[in-house]
């Protein structure tokens, strides 16, 4: 089979993981483009992104360019040669830089597109209560997520699973989806075809704190999808009100019962034993939760932190 020489665009964990089943392939990756290098946590400390660590660690040459237009850095691009850009979790390409290689530049999106356009499609499929997702390689466009289609994988979704866990499945997935685009690329095997034309695709879109606040007034399983959807992160949260205090309260997981009641929605009952939140048509129980200030723990935990009950309200 042709081997192709590829530059690889990414940064988290998840585009790593595409890294380095290409690197592990009968593919050559020439160079390594990912976000410059950044203080993080209480001492500041330099952090280097998954991708790069990986390139460093394989002596593979890598480019942090604050800008993406910067002549210097496509020029140094150019002298690569490369068959083939791929992109796996980066941020927005101008023109210039994904028209370079000869053969295209093409992503790898967590989502079965046309669906799930946007920076959050794993969130969304869950949230959403999605049976199935998966993963779409297209070249890249214009067009934010709207390229001509070159593979798909689907993936069920697990019953009760959560972002994080789909997250992971769907990185290994799509690890794989790229080495079989670049060997379909190389054979010249792959008729890519527009995105399906739908009137109304489910987007994506960017997840700002505020999306995450836990609407109690939704049906149980909304609510328990919703959190699901946002577990580990960015994390559902609600307010809880202790005494003439209010803080922040993030629940990653729990169960819920459909059950006929009286309470108005977001109204609590809690004790020594037992947490639950009264939702549109039944109740939603917590189970690992974060109050402000405090580590993620589990609600028997959580309970047995305080003594009295009276003065906590959501």
């Amino acid at each position: 089979m042709k081997s192709l020489k590829v530059v690889f665009l990414g940064t988290p964990e998840f585009a790593k993981t595409s890294l380095e089943a290409i690197h592990l392939s009968n593919h050559k990756v020439v160079g390594v483009v990912t976000v410059a290098d950044k203080a993080s946590g209480r001492g500041q400390k330099i952090s280097q992104s998954p991708v790069k660590v990986f390139a460093a660690e394989n002596n593979i040459p890598v480019f942090q360019p604050e800008k993406l237009r910067n002549p210097e850095f496509l020029e140094e691009l150019r002298k690569l040669d490369a068959d083939v850009f791929v992109v796996v979790a980066f941020r927005m390409m101008p023109k210039i830089l994904f028209e370079m290689p000869k053969m295209g530049t093409f992503n790898l999106h967590a989502s079965l597109l046309p669906d799930y356009r946007g920076a959050a499609p794993i969130n969304y499929a869950v949230i959403n209560g999605e049976e199935k997702t998966g993963a779409t390689t297209f070249f890249i466009n214009e067009k934010i997520d709207e390229g001509n289609i070159l593979l798909q994988e689907e993936l069920e979704i697990l019953l009760d699973e959560n972002a994080g866990s789909l997250h992971d499945r769907l990185m290994i997935m799509g690890s794989g989806l790229v080495v079989k685009t670049l060997d379909g690329l190389a054979e010249n095997t792959i008729n890519e075809k527009p995105q399906p034309n739908t009137e109304h695709p489910k987007n994506a879109y960017k997840i700002f704190k505020e999306d995450t606040r836990i609407n109690w007034n939704s049906p149980s399983k909304t609510v328990h999808q919703f959190i699901l959807g946002m577990s580990p992160y960015p994390a559902a949260f609600t307010t809880l009100k202790i005494g003439e205090e209010e803080k922040g309260l993030k629940i990653f997981a729990g169960k819920f019962e459909i059950t006929d009641h009286k309470k108005p929605a977001g109204t609590l009952d809690i004790s020594k034993n037992e947490f639950k939140i009264y939702t549109q048509d039944g109740v939603y129980f917590p189970q690992e939760l974060q109050l402000e200030g405090k580590k993620r723990m589990t609600v028997k935990d959580f309970l047995n932190g305080f003594r009295n009950f009276d003065e906590i309200s959501l």
